[in-house]
């Protein structure tokens, strides 16, 4: 599409259509606008460009290729440019053109056999296109004959130089030419992002210069990365790639386009309201941060300063500006700068702002009195600088000088009077005159200062306020005021009196001096009523008199009160109402006046309305009413003496309803589609409706002054009829909803700039209309927000958001851009962003995002008019990415050798912790030797690590990063091992004193530093292995020695110990380490090996013996059975403890008499429990069976299997054959016999002991599923015991607990509270039963 300037002044308009193809058809047409928009297209035409030589032959390449002949083949040429005649085709040998042969072939040719050729010569082919224009461009490559040619390689060595803001020079070395010439340079590169992964852009071509060795790369944007990469064609094909260049920076430079769709509209009277299009990001030529915008403007007719704004946002699209004259035309231009230089000027477009009032009065006012109550004045028009708009008429404003009343305003219509004769003024009243134009949108300043001018004299008005305060029978005095309207110089007073039944000739004359206020008249006859008269003379001649009656009696009275005041309804008005009464009785003294008082219903007070209500009237109007309330009235009357009571009051009555007195305030009139605005008001308040609310009337016109660009029309010299011809009338809307707030006025015409007015009415009428408001119609933002919104992540920095545009009907014209909104979800007021798409594009990639983070997106079309609603937020996920540095490190617990290193999360996880990694290493070698360490830490362990191979006095680094799929960056503190300055000193050695399941450190204190000791410490190493670890700490600083659990050490190992004081300087100075002392709890006697050798040897002993016993007497009562038939029975049974039986599986048992394993009622009662037999022992060889189990518990009482062992150092004493008591006093010996049978816990040990119930005691050991105990090894009748110490986990660090005295070896043993209970043993493997 082209754009003609019309020609005037001939009748024929050309344009020129540039950038055609050659010999091509094309279909014109041609179309008229305006402002408005687009007329009618004519009918196409179908035309064709001019024809001219073609362009090269496609797709060069040779075949057949022997040692004097090839075959040539091509293809028609790209451009043909006009109708082929023919081929020609060349070839020389190379760089000797003494050599060339040429051929002319027809067009059907595509193919040709070169002959004659001298074997393996190098020659150089050429074939061109003809036209009827002639020959065109020639394509031409080299080949060896009888060599076949083959794919050229990649070009090597790019170098880059010349560097310029839109092109660079490319140096590189060719590739293998494939045996042929290369026919053209191809050059790609990776535009704005660089990398493996991004796409390779041709971006130029160099043909037919085989030796070139460097080309300008042009057509580059400035300010923009580039890696590049070359390729070479040569016959057969393109060659691969070049290695990538280096990443270079072309330089910056100014701007080369202007901002695109400027407009300009009318914002206000003094403002204009500027919109462009942004540029593209690709149009910055150089940085973003310096990218901005410059905006001129200056009066259309040249008057004035040429004034300009600039706006440093890249990103801003609109400016208003301000501080404009009203009415007036304006030229504005925009263009784009950065810190190189400013680019090319956008077109002027213009604008006008928006009409107004007249900023002045009209000048040379005048004013001349031409009667008592009419004056002529006169004016020149305003300045045309002041007039602000199309001046529709005068208004004279004028008051009476110095009164408080409201000024009154003549009415003059039309633009060409400059006079006014103002009518029905007081007379002799000094006036004051201004004059004031007015315009379509309201009145304008009146003219200053006001001009003073008085009406001409007349005859006075009467005076006022006659009263008789002294009243004789012969005589009174009465008193009076000026005329209200003295209309002229007072110069007397004329008084007249008589009897009121006599004539006016009877009357007596007194003529008083104009200062006179009083008047006595004596020598009146007693009980008489007489008439005075008082008249006032000014230089026109005596003026309308004043009358009043007295009565000459001493015995007046104040007046009764009128009657109730009476309303008929049809004297019932808006604003009036007319009030009849009945006069009471005036008290033998004339009533001089009346006074009414009105009260507003139903709240208000009772309020003067008149105080001059004539003495002989009987009826009333009352004005100055509200319409539509409700009111009471009430009377008094007034005579010489005083007031008369209130009258009764009357009935309420309502006032009828007048047209409203306000017009809705209109909020705002804004374009809604592009043919309807959208107008939202205020109605008035509900006083200023004086009625009942019936609706709202919207009138409505085209202003066609818009597109004239002025106020004239040629050939049309009266402004009047001119203006009466562009103004057309208003068109009217009826709302009869008066709850409505907004409205929608649709069926306009677009591209028009509208007047808008709105009023009220009710049943009476219309009040009056709004202020007018303007609005142009055609433009409109969009209604609907973009559909099918969709976010896909991309990359851990990058999502892809993807969408449709707004539906066709509410786009409301072009759509020129979008703007996506996108915020971290549940963060949307901290981290909300905008990016903004001035293309119409479906599809943006959000960049530089926080990886592993979901996001929502919401996004919103934008055209000329302004933004659209925003869609739907969508939520969407960035992928992992490398975590952020862990966000804080802490060291704590700092001694000489060991640091405890904690920190935080980091701050942007950026996806799944899987873990961390501290290195960490001395700042200076140690020793000579720097040791660097490194320790990964998983994801869901605690954020802390203890460091205990450090040096003393030495400054290590401490590097800790995070890990997601791979490691972030690292963070990295420094610390430096104590002892700090201003730490305690070392206290003294350690002394260790062992007990059985203890150990207790006593130590002395040493030099507290340069603060208070507030703790101590205990660290403890394995001799074998030279760390040490805190192992008690916050040991309060008024003990010097601990004693803990052997439990919290290593069975089997020997330590070293030693303490550290600790101050609010940190840790001091450690003690010497103390003597190695091995964590082995020392065994009981009956535990030993030699013990358990021995009650073996002596339990096998006993049974050898025992069964020898029975055999014996086995044998003696069978030798007794046959030597004495006559035995008792007695034979039958053997006496307690001496019977022998075999159990199921064969072994000897001894069945024991159950008096002697039972035990006392008293002593179960005293104890809580029940005693029961001693658990069989179960070597690895031997079973037992439940049966006999059963059969030994018979023999007890059965008890809980939860009962305990009571503690170990209580001692029972052995069975015997007789009863027993438990002695009260037991003995410090610990009694073997009592450890394995009198303890409850072991008769149910192997058969009712609950299983996976581990006991927390220091000898506690219980059965597992497999018959192994947890936490302990019990030896077979083959080995010796080799169990180990049990060391809780959760028992690190006991409570502090002093020391008691050290006590000796039979004593009981010292446990802290932190210490493990005493448990049960078990068993001791080998034996079966026990005495």
């Amino acid at each position: 599409m082209v754009t003609a300037r019309p020609n005037f002044q001939d009748s024929i308009h050309v344009g020129f259509v540039s950038g055609l193809k050659k010999f091509t058809e094309y279909f014109t047409s041609v179309l008229c606008f305006t402002t408005p928009g687009d007329g009618p297209r004519s009918s196409p035409q179908l035309v064709r460009t001019h024809e001219d030589v073609p362009g090269p032959v496609g797709h060069l390449s040779f075949s057949d290729i022997l040692d004097t002949s090839l075959k040539v083949s091509w293809q028609e040429p790209g451009e043909k440019n006009g109708i082929l005649t023919g081929y020609r085709i060349s070839w020389e040998e190379y760089n000797r053109t003494n050599t060339r042969v040429t051929h002319y072939l027809p067009n059907v040719t595509l193919e040709y056999r070169v002959t004659s050729l001298t074997a393996l010569t190098t020659y150089t082919i050429e074939v061109a296109a003809m036209t009827s224009k002639g020959q065109g461009q020639v394509t031409a490559s080299t080949i060896s004959s009888g060599v076949p040619p083959e794919l050229p390689g990649a070009p090597t060595n790019l170098g880059i130089s010349n560097i310029g803001p839109q092109s660079v020079t490319l140096q590189f070395r060719p590739g293998y030419d494939g045996k042929t010439s290369i026919s053209r340079w191809l050059v790609e590169a990776q535009v704005g992002v660089i990398g493996e992964g991004e796409e390779w852009l041709l971006i130029h071509q160099l043909s037919n210069e085989p030796d070139a060795r460097s080309m300008e790369v042009p057509d580059l944007n400035p300010f923009t990365y580039y890696s590049f990469r070359m390729r070479q064609v040569n016959i057969v094909g393109t060659s691969p790639p070049s290695q990538p260049s280096r990443k270079i920076q072309t330089l910056q430079a100014p701007p080369d386009m202007a901002p695109a769709n400027v407009t300009l509209r009318t914002a206000s009277e003094t403002s204009l309201w500027l919109r462009w299009m942004p540029l593209p990001e690709m149009e910055y030529n150089g940085s973003p941060e310096s990218v901005g915008y410059k905006i001129k403007y200056s009066r259309s007719d040249g008057h004035g300063k040429t004034l300009s704004h600039v706006v440093p946002d890249r990103m801003e699209r609109e400016y208003t500006i301000e501080d404009l004259e009203e009415w007036t035309e304006y030229r504005v231009q925009v263009q784009a700068f950065n810190a190189i230089g400013s680019g090319p000027w956008s077109p002027v477009v213009l604008g006008r702002t928006r009409e107004s009032v007249p900023s002045s009065g009209p000048t040379n006012v005048s004013a001349l009195a031409t009667t008592s109550s009419s004056m002529l004045v006169r004016w020149n028009e305003i300045p045309e600088a002041d007039r602000n708009g199309l001046v529709l008429g005068y208004k004279v404003r004028y008051k009476e000088k110095d009164a408080d009343s409201q000024p009154r305003f003549w009415l003059v219509e039309g633009n060409a009077s400059r006079s006014a004769q103002l009518t029905g003024l007081g007379k002799y009243v000094l006036y004051e005159v201004q004059v004031l134009a007015f315009t379509r949108m309201g009145d304008g300043n009146p003219s200053h200062p006001p001009i003073l001018e008085r009406t001409l004299d007349d005859v006075p008005g009467p005076p006022m306020g006659i009263l008789f305060p002294e009243v004789r029978t012969t005589s009174v005095r009465l008193i009076w005021q000026p005329p209200a309207a003295p209309n002229g110089i007072i110069l007397a007073y004329q008084i007249t009196h008589r009897l009121n039944a006599t004539t006016a000739s009877t009357a007596a004359v007194e003529v008083l001096a104009p200062s006179a206020r009083q008047y006595t008249a004596s020598g009146l006859k007693p009980e008489s009523v007489y008439l005075f008269r008082i008249t006032a003379q000014t230089r026109k001649g005596w003026g309308e008199a004043a009358e009043a009656l007295v009565v000459t009696t001493e015995k007046r009275d104040r007046p009764q009160p009128p009657s109730k005041p009476v309303v008929q309804q049809e004297d019932v008005k808006a604003r009036s109402v007319l009030l009849s009464w009945e006069p009471g009785s005036d008290g033998l003294s004339p009533v001089r006046y009346y006074t009414i008082q009105t009260r507003e219903l139903p709240g208000g007070r009772w309020a003067l309305h008149s105080a001059s209500v004539s003495h002989n009237a009987s009826s009333f109007t009352v004005e100055r009413l509200k319409p539509f309330t409700s009111y009471k009235f009430r009377m008094k009357a007034t005579n010489d003496i005083g007031d008369s009571e209130f009258s009764e009051e009357s009935e309420s009555l309502t006032t009828l309803q007048a047209a409203p007195d306000e017009a809705p305030t209109v909020l705002s009139v804004t374009p809604h589609t592009t043919t309807s605005v959208l107008i939202r008001w205020q109605p008035p308040a509900e006083d200023k409706v004086n009625g009942i609310l019936l609706g709202f009337r919207i009138r409505y016109r085209e202003l066609l002054y818009e597109g004239l660009r002025g106020f004239t029309l040629r050939g049309i010299n009266n402004p009047g009829a001119k203006w009466a011809e562009l103004t057309s009338l208003y068109s009217t809307r009826n709302l009869s909803r008066p709850s409505l707030t907004q409205y929608e006025l649709d069926n306009l015409n677009k591209h028009r700039r509208y007047e808008i007015r709105m009023s009220v009415y009710n049943a009476v009428g219309e009040g009056p209309l709004s202020p007018p408001q303007e609005v142009f119609v055609g433009e409109a933002v969009p209604t609907a927000a973009p559909q099918n919104v969709a976010v896909h992540s991309a990359t851990a920095t990058q999502l892809d958001v993807t969408w449709e545009p707004p539906p066709l009907d509410s786009q409301n014209g072009d759509i020129q851009g979008y703007k996506i909104y996108f915020w971290e979800a549940q963060q949307q007021n901290l981290t909300e962003r905008v990016k903004t798409l001035f293309l119409a594009e479906n599809g943006v990639k959000l960049k530089n995002l926080t990886g592993y983070t979901a996001y929502m997106v919401s996004v919103a079309a934008f055209n000329a008019a302004g933004d659209g609603p925003r869609s739907t937020p969508v939520r969407g996920q960035t992928q992992q990415a490398a975590p952020s540095a862990p966000s804080l490190v802490k060291f704590s617990e700092l001694t000489t050798t060991s640091v405890n290193v904690s920190w935080e999360a980091p701050q942007f996880p950026n996806g799944i912790l899987e873990g961390y990694r501290l290195v960490y290493e001395p700042c200076t070698p140690v020793d000579g030797v720097s040791k660097i360490v490194t320790v990964d830490v998983k994801g869901n362990s605690p954020l802390w690590l203890k460091v205990k191979d450090l040096a003393e006095g030495m400054t290590y680094r401490f590097r800790i990063k995070a890990k997601t799929f791979t490691y972030g960056p690292e963070i990295e503190a420094n610390v430096t091992t104590g002892p700090g300055e201003g730490a305690p000193g070392p206290p003294g050695v350690p002394i260790i004193v062992r007990y059985s399941a203890a150990i207790a450190i006593h130590w002395s204190s040493g030099d507290p530093g340069k603060g208070p000791i507030t703790r101590y410490v205990i660290e403890a190493r394995p001799s074998d292995e030279g760390l040490w670890d805190i192992l008690i700490k916050d040991i309060p600083k008024e003990v010097s020695s601990y004693t803990f659990s052997m439990d919290i050490l290593k069975p089997g190992v020997s330590y070293d110990f030693r303490v550290i004081a600790v101050n609010d300087y940190g840790f001091g100075t450690p003690s010497s380490p103390s003597q190695s002392v091995p964590a082995q709890k020392a065994n009981p006697f009956y535990e030993e090996w030699w013990f358990l050798v021995v009650i073996a040897l002596v339990g096998l002993i006993f049974i050898l013996l025992l069964v020898f016993v029975l055999i014996i007497r086995g044998q003696s009562k069978k030798y007794a059975k046959k030597t004495d038939s006559g035995s008792s029975a007695k034979s039958g049974g053997l006496g307690h403890g001496e019977m022998m039986s075999l159990d199921e599986s064969s072994f000897p048992a001894l069945e024991l008499n159950n008096r002697r394993l039972s035990v006392k009622n008293s002593f179960c009662r005293k104890n809580g429990l029940y005693t029961r037999s001693p658990p069989r022992p179960s070597p690895g060889s031997l079973h037992y069976s439940d049966e006999d189990v059963t059969k030994y518990n018979d023999l007890i009482p059965a008890e809980s299997s939860s009962l305990t062992e009571k503690p170990s150092e209580i001692s029972d004493s052995q069975g015997s054959d007789s009863e027993y008591e438990v002695d009260p006093n037991p003995q410090k010996a610990h009694s073997f016999v009592n450890h394995y049978i009198s303890d409850p816990t072991y008769y149910n040990s192997w058969r009712r002991q609950q299983k996976g119930i581990s006991r927390a005691q220091a000898y506690s050991y219980t059965e597992s599923d497999s018959g192994e105990p947890d936490h302990a090894t019990v030896t077979n009748s083959n080995s010796t015991q080799q169990g180990s110490l049990f060391r809780p986990k959760t028992s690190r660090t006991p409570t502090p607990q002093n020391p008691p005295n050290p006590p000796s070896q039979q004593s009981t043993l010292y446990r802290p509270p932190s210490s493990l209970a005493p448990g049960s043993r078990a068993p001791i493997a080998g034996f079966s039963s026990f005495v």
